[in-house]
């Protein structure tokens, strides 16, 4: 994931006096200062996901976040995303939620040594 995570939980439990909700992955970042929540969504992102994740934002808020930590971010990922559905949702005015779409295939090994090749990463040998 990158540097300064520390993993924090799977399917860890929130709740509030009356429900149990259960966050996917929770990750902390200690370079970044703040919670990284993350949703994982085999479909394409539906309007009821991004509410969701909005909804465990402001519980870590409220009912984890530390008084020194920056704000908590939440990651939707997902096999598609409608840019108009981003658009129009909290997505496009949060700097805390993002939506993101994955790809079930590898690619090659070909595709990936040229890739790496592109950003200079890699070098044929000779």
């Amino acid at each position: 994931m990158g540097k300064g995570f520390s993993f924090v939980g799977r399917q860890y439990r929130i709740a509030t006096e009356t429900k149990h909700f259960f966050i996917d992955l929770v990750f902390y970042n200690y370079i970044l200062k703040c919670f990284i929540l993350i949703d994982l969504k085999i479909t394409a992102l539906a309007h009821q996901d991004i509410g969701q994740m909005d909804m465990y934002v402001r519980m870590f808020e409220d009912l984890v976040k530390g008084p020194d930590d920056n704000p908590t971010l939440g990651m939707i990922l997902c096999a598609d995303k409608d840019m108009t559905m981003v658009k129009y949702s909290v997505l496009d005015e949060s700097r805390q939620l993002f939506a993101s779409k994955y790809s079930l295939i590898l690619p090659s090994e070909e595709e990936l040594r040229r890739e790496l090749e592109r950003r200079g990463l890699f070098r044929r040998p000779h």
